[in-house]
């Protein structure tokens, strides 16, 4: 999947969002924040990380959003453990999920096999949001 696919969506997720400024869920949540790109954390300890909103699972956001339970048209970045992300992964398809990036080391075995299967199209094994530039919203190798 292309970066650019990723960010046609209307507004963004990131699961495993931390408040400990040294963690990449940190910086992740802040790089969308930073580029003023709708973003929502998602952190079952906290209600908010520097002003910005997280919510303690996807369903939870898709109930904030009164989306009839499902979040159509949000893109999902993903800095959780491998073991994690792949339950992450399953619900963001049963929220109609379409678009998901794993950042670096959150991929879980069979990733791509399991993205295809579960009808979405996710980015992983490359590199990180953080690497991309913000003016045309493409990685830098």
């Amino acid at each position: 999947m292309s970066a650019s696919a990723f960010f046609a969506a209307r507004s963004f997720a990131v699961v495993g969002a931390s408040p400990d400024r040294a963690k990449f869920g940190n910086q992740v949540l802040h790089w969308y924040a930073a580029n003023r790109l709708p973003v929502a954390g998602i952190n079952p300890k906290v209600p908010e990380i520097d002003g910005i909103a997280c919510h303690p699972s996807l369903a939870a956001l898709a109930a904030a959003a009164g989306s009839s339970g499902k979040l159509a048209g949000v893109s999902v970045s993903v800095v959780t453990p491998p073991a994690v992300s792949e339950s992450v992964l399953r619900q963001a398809a049963d929220l109609g999920v379409t678009h998901v990036w794993f950042q670096p080391g959150s991929e879980p075995d069979g990733w791509a096999l399991l993205a295809r299967e579960l009808g979405i199209t996710a980015i992983g094994g490359g590199p990180c949001v953080l690497r991309v530039d913000p003016a045309t919203l493409t990685p830098r190798l």
